[in-house]
């Protein structure tokens, strides 16, 4: 075998390889990521798509010494693998182990960390830009999705990065999709470029054919080539990218290593900004994932034979709640519209594009116009919802200030995959959600404990559309995480105080006389509330008297019983699943630290990047979960 623990180097061992030696790496290297990716969960089926594509570009490049960036960067398992860390990819994704994403810490070989989408060409340009100035000899190259292509940072790069005289390539790999089918103009534009594979597919047969013809083939070929580049545009309609100034190169065959080695030489000979355009398909040689693309794209372990997802424990998708609420209002009220940034699937609002696809719209990587363009939609009464995982909604930020806030336009706004992503790290951690939206004017954040608080929330807050009512004109944000992790066994929903705007309640109490100070309260928020009543009951059974408090809302804050907490509780311990500073437990110590005699203690992640694993193990390294909130509070009482 060529891996087999081998350290290749680059890119003089692939470089000398022969034909069926790269056939037979490239199976490997396939083999190897699902045997991977069934195992740890992970990104399968972008990373099959770039196979021949990653072993191509390092049959050129040194990614020890040039500067390769790798859009998002999900698909750099094949890059890791030929980088040195084909053993440590057992613990892929793994607390303290691998990373799924570029880490410059980690090697040499990533010369940018990548995690959100249409990063690489700026990147790329700056380093560029860098080594031209500091006098060094380094190729750039930017490796960007179609998907990924269609954000708008992407364009504001290609821009600038055609006037520049630095040496820099871009490829753009193209295979009709991000995580679900991409939409827009430009995806119809490439569209036209494939050509449904034809070019490609016209150009191999004729190059097949050629090849078989004696004594004339050859020449024949070498002069079709030159005159090529004359009609290609004639039949191939690449000009956006030439009138942007940047060389256009392809489309070229994604899964052909000597073609995609020829164009790149051809950009690196033309020593201008040059885009090669390469056609892969997602999911290549694993069946399940090329059937299945969306499916394998961010896949939890499964069987590498049938591709079946492993059984996991039956926790109930918020994400699917959300949605199919959603759609229930929908059926009621005309006025109201499902928007996305490219995430149909993983947000579940798949669900209402099918039942209302009129007023459902997908307006691709671009969360910034997502935002903007609710916006506009509410200014002429429409009813816009749009749901962004609260990674993305960083990116709209200022349109969320800017266009919804200050103009008090209402918005409701789902914030999926909120507080702690997983294995997917640091860079799709969604827990900076309370510090960003915060301080916006007029801006609700609601954080719902369970499957039963999220509905009522979303209901109410649909009502900010409504004239006459008590909920202030804005962004009105519902934060919830993926899927509903716990049991729920320690709430009930019938028995439950109905869900009132801006105010919390107490769900456990285990005082023997309402008049005694509980030696602890815990006042918690959204779905860290099953921690909270948790460590309650451990701390019950060893005969600590305990309130819980459920937040509910960290903004506007319930002041009336917070203040009771503190008038009721010898010492207060928040939670939350969200970072410390900005946060829910920075907001209560403000309003409560001189009320409570013992103090109000924070529980919720440092200031520091907080790395992939597991959500329960995060929750645990970090003290957040029930053992470490009994930790915690024997520690402040002893």
């Amino acid at each position: 075998m060529l891996l087999d623990g081998n350290e290749l180097r680059l890119p003089e061992d692939i470089a000398k390889m022969s034909r069926e030696e790269l056939d037979t790496l490239c199976k490997e290297i396939r083999e190897r990521l699902v045997e991977v990716v069934s195992k740890n969960g992970g990104h399968l089926a972008s990373n099959l798509g770039v196979v021949e594509l990653t072993v191509a570009l390092y049959s050129i490049y040194d990614p020890f010494k040039d500067r390769i960036v790798w859009d998002v960067g999900h698909q750099s398992y094949v890059h890791k693998i030929l980088t040195g860390r084909d053993a440590a990819m057992d613990d892929l994704r793994k607390i303290d182990c691998l990373s799924g994403f570029p880490k410059r810490e980690e090697s040499n070989a990533d010369a940018f960390d990548t995690g959100h989408s249409s990063t690489s060409v700026s990147a790329a340009l700056g380093i560029a830009r860098a080594a031209k100035l500091l006098g060094k000899d380094v190729k750039t190259v930017a490796i960007i999705g179609d998907g990924a292509l269609t954000g708008g940072m992407a364009f504001e790069a290609l821009n600038d990065a055609a006037q520049t005289k630095c040496d820099i390539t871009v490829i753009l790999n193209d295979n009709g999709m991000s995580i679900s089918k991409n939409v827009g103009a430009l995806s119809n534009y490439l569209g036209k470029i494939r050509t449904k594979h034809s070019y490609i597919n016209a150009k191999r047969r004729i190059k097949n054919f050629l090849s078989r013809l004696p004594v004339v083939g050859a020449p024949v070929a070498r002069f079709l080539r030159k005159i090529k580049n004359a009609i290609k545009f004639k039949i191939v309609p690449g000009e956006f990218f030439e009138n942007l100034g940047l060389t256009y190169i392809g489309p070229v065959d994604g899964h052909d290593i000597k073609g995609i080695r020829a164009a790149i030489i051809r950009a690196e000979e033309n020593e201008e900004p040059a885009m090669i355009h390469v056609i892969t398909k997602k999911g290549k040689g694993y069946r399940p994932a090329e059937e299945n693309p969306g499916k394998f794209h961010g896949i939890t372990p499964f069987d590498a034979e049938t591709g079946e997802v492993k059984g996991g424990n039956a926790s109930v998708s918020l994400s699917k709640v959300f949605a199919e609420k959603l759609c229930e209002l929908a059926e009621k009220d005309e006025k109201i519209c499902a928007v996305t940034a490219a995430m149909p699937t993983g947000t579940c609002l798949k669900l209402f594009s099918e039942r209302f696809p009129e007023r459902f719209f997908d307006v691709g990587i671009a969360e910034q116009h997502a935002v903007t363009m609710c916006a506009g939609m509410s200014s002429m009464g429409a009813k816009p919802v749009t749901v962004i995982y609260s990674t993305f909604m960083q990116r709209a930020y200022d349109q969320l200030l800017h266009d919804v806030s200050i103009q008090g336009l209402p918005l409701v706004v789902g914030l999926d995959r909120a507080g702690a992503a997983g294995p997917d790290g640091e860079t799709h951690q969604g827990i900076y959600d309370y510090a960003f939206l915060g301080h916006l004017p007029s801006c609700t954040v609601a954080a719902p404990a369970n499957k039963w608080e999220l509905e009522r929330m979303l209901e109410m807050g649909m009502t900010v559309y409504d004239d006459e009512t008590v909920i202030p004109k804005g962004c009105f944000a519902v934060r919830y995480p993926a899927k509903d992790r716990f049991t729920g066994k320690y709430y009930d929903e019938n028995a439950s105080a109905p869900v009132e705007y801006g105010k919390g309640c107490v769900c456990y109490d285990s005082r023997t006389s309402e008049r005694a100070r509980a030696a602890l309260c815990i006042i918690s928020i959204g779905e860290m509330l099953e921690y909270a009543l948790e460590a309650a009951e451990k701390l019950t059974a060893e005969g600590v008297s305990v309130i819980v408090f459920n937040a509910r809302f960290f903004k506007p804050l319930d002041v009336d019983g917070v203040m009771y907490c503190a008038a009721n509780a010898e010492r207060i311990i928040t939670v939350e699943d969200a970072a410390e500073i900005g946060g829910f437990g920075e907001q209560v110590k403000l309003i409560a630290e001189r009320a409570c005699p013992g103090g109000v203690h924070v529980a919720a992640f440092p200031d520091e990047i907080i790395r992939h694993g597991k959500i329960n193990e995060l929750h645990g390294k970090y003290g957040l979960d029930a053992e470490g909130l009994v930790a915690r509070y024997r520690y402040i009482a002893r």
